[in-house]
């Protein structure tokens, strides 16, 4: 395909304080929140041995990442270096396996945000909160980067006072100078079954859970490509990924796993993190989780869009359009209608295809039966181990 002219270029927009904040965001999710409870009911305390197995993996990936992305600075990312060292085959598959798991994101976190909302105010369906909040940060994506930029840095500044807030009580639990807490030191971690309970195989099935929570660490290598000056901002992220891991992820999920029983009745439906609180006795534990959680789901599911529509717009630019798999000629004009951008130099139609895609995965979890929705959200797992592997 003839390539965009550069009236069709991506506008850039980005200040340091929104890269280094994206490099924080990106690694504290909703998952971090919710899904920790079921890798902490399948792997037990040793659940700390799947985080720090996926943690270094992407601290390597992340490490070789950067040197790429200081080289050249590309909204592909990894998509773009794999299929110039690897061959368009690759660059094509990882990129669309890529903007894939971010499809599939945007209607889960969507759905978690209205399940939350819809038990403050009944009145309102689940459904009808989930479309306001799709449609409204859709908007929002269609609009400068400088917008997401700057919507991003409050929600990960709340984001991480939040879990530093956790963390300190937790400490402070442990070491037996929280006066309200029911229990102290860390026996927890092999009174019920030993350390590692249901072997090294659950930690490793654990893992899947794990690489989800980590997936977003290489958001800032895409959006380090719309700022000024992206490869300090790309070097200074990828050199805080090992305290961003250590302090968000290690440190949080230790507190979790010395102060409650991995296997403690109750622990996947009421999440990991709140059982923390009510057993400290903070008042309103659920209400100040679902806040957070709100705001984690808010802050993932615009994250989501940004990310899928930035791939699918490097997809089209290089012609790795739908029709590649049939034939050379597929790297024609349809995929170049995905790489243009609008007056604020948005990649609009990108935005769209990608919001418009994740409702067709609603639709089908409407009308197919549940389980072949859950395969595609579990495979997600493996989508991004799969992305980083490569």
């Amino acid at each position: 395909m003839g390539q965009l002219s550069e009236s069709h270029a991506l506008g850039g927009g980005l200040k340091s304080r929104h890269v280094t904040m994206l490099s924080i965001a990106g690694v504290i999710g909703a998952s971090l929140f919710v899904g920790s409870s079921v890798a902490i009911a399948e792997a037990g305390p040793a659940v700390l041995l799947a985080y720090l197995f996926a943690g270094l993996l992407v601290v390597m990936i992340m490490r070789m990442l950067a040197e790429m992305a200081v080289a050249t600075p590309d909204t592909g990312s990894f998509s773009t270096y794999a299929d110039k060292a690897i061959g368009p085959w690759a660059g094509y598959t990882i990129g669309w396996l890529y903007w894939w798991f971010w499809v599939l994101v945007i209607p889960l976190e969507a759905n978690i945000a209205a399940i939350i909302l819809n038990s403050w105010i009944p009145g309102i369906p689940v459904w009808l909160f989930s479309l306001v909040i799709t449609l409204a940060l859709t908007g929002s994506n269609l609009l400068s980067v400088k917008n997401y930029g700057e919507f991003e840095f409050w929600l990960a500044l709340c984001k991480v006072i939040a879990i530093l807030a956790f963390i300190a009580l937790g400490a402070a639990a442990i070491s037996g100078f929280y006066p309200y807490a029911e229990v102290s030191g860390i026996s927890r971690l092999w009174d019920h079954g030993g350390f590692m309970p249901n072997g090294f195989g659950a930690v490793l099935s654990a893992m899947l859970i794990t690489m989800f929570s980590f997936m977003g660490a290489e958001i800032v290598t895409i959006a380090a490509a719309e700022s000024d000056t992206p490869d300090k901002h790309i070097v200074r992220a990828t050199n805080s990924v090992i305290w961003r891991i250590s302090i968000f992820y290690l440190c949080s999920i230790f507190v979790v796993v010395a102060l409650i029983p991995w296997n403690m009745p109750g622990l996947k439906s009421v999440g990991s993190y709140r059982s923390v609180l009510e057993l400290l006795h903070i008042p309103h534990a659920k209400f100040i989780m679902d806040c957070v959680i709100l705001l984690s789901v808010t802050s993932c599911l615009n994250s989501a869009l940004y990310t899928a529509s930035r791939m699918l717009y490097s997809l089209s630019r290089r012609g790795d359009g739908m029709l590649y798999s049939l034939s050379r000629r597929g790297r024609g004009d349809a995929p170049a209608i995905m790489g243009k951008t609008n007056r604020s130099k948005t990649p609009w139609v990108a935005v769209l295809l990608s919001t418009g895609a994740a409702f067709l995965t609603v639709i089908v979890n409407y009308y197919a039966p549940a389980k072949v929705f859950k395969f595609l959200i579990d495979s997600s797992g493996a989508i991004a181990l799969l992305v980083y592997l490569v």
